[in-house]
């Protein structure tokens, strides 16, 4: 299946911060957990042990600025990712220059853009998320998403969580957008690095359904935990 070249209707849902929980609500005042919620709050004790110790290791203030300025490059390169997906082409800020070089080459790659920076909604599994395009890549329609990092990631185990996050991303895509005959099996994570070649992580449709089963799975215990705490 090949995309339509016209543009999906983009949906600014309004974000809401709560607890340190974020979440999206729609136009008709439905409020979801994001795909980030959910999956920080059923990390694994190995997982939160990961972080607990590397907050130790470098100390509280140095783990805050690294964090830090580690969202501000990744808010920086995604507006200027945004920007010339949209056909426009202004400077790139000085910060986040090196991020652009090394990821422009595989954006050169990308057509058939549908969706760019949109909030989707899953309604059935009640949660929620933020895609960062829905294009083709190399011919193929997927839901692409932008990472920064300092060094390569080397292989998907060391993604971490951002797999099941794409997976989650589509699973809400495809049903949001389905009367526009969306229906996606495939995805694309591209990791800018400095003064490097950006890492692509191509997740073909076997992979993608063994990762929705454990996004699945993760929903299904968020929602028992919420509802187990009100009961």
């Amino acid at each position: 299946m090949q995309f339509e070249t016209q543009l999906l209707p983009p949906v600014n849902a309004k974000s809401q911060r709560e607890n340190g929980k974020q979440y999206y609500v729609d136009a008709k005042g439905n409020r979801l957990p994001s795909v980030t919620t959910i999956l920080n709050a059923t990390k694994s004790e190995a997982d939160r042990d990961r972080l607990l110790n590397w907050k130790a290791r470098v100390g509280t203030a140095e783990a805050t600025r690294i964090s830090s300025t580690a969202s501000r490059r990744g808010t920086q390169t995604h507006k200027q990712i945004e920007r010339y997906l949209r056909g426009e082409n202004p400077v790139c800020p000085e910060a986040s220059l090196p991020y652009w070089e090394s990821i422009k080459p595989v954006l050169q790659e990308i057509d058939a853009v549908r969706l760019i920076e949109s909030s989707v909604f899953h309604y059935g599994l009640s949660y929620s998320g933020k895609v960062d395009c829905l294009a083709s890549y190399q011919g193929v329609p997927c839901l692409c998403e932008w990472k920064t990092a300092d060094k390569p990631k080397g292989s998907i185990e060391h993604l971490y969580e951002h797999p099941m996050q794409l997976t989650a991303y589509i699973g809400a895509a495809n049903e949001y957008y389905r009367d526009y005959g969306i229906e996606l099996n495939h995805a694309l994570l591209v990791v800018a690095i400095p003064e490097m070649p950006a890492e692509v992580f191509w997740f073909e449709p076997a992979l993608i359904q063994d990762y929705w089963h454990k996004w699945e799975t993760r929903v299904a215990e968020y929602w028992k935990k919420r509802l187990g705490a009100r009961g």
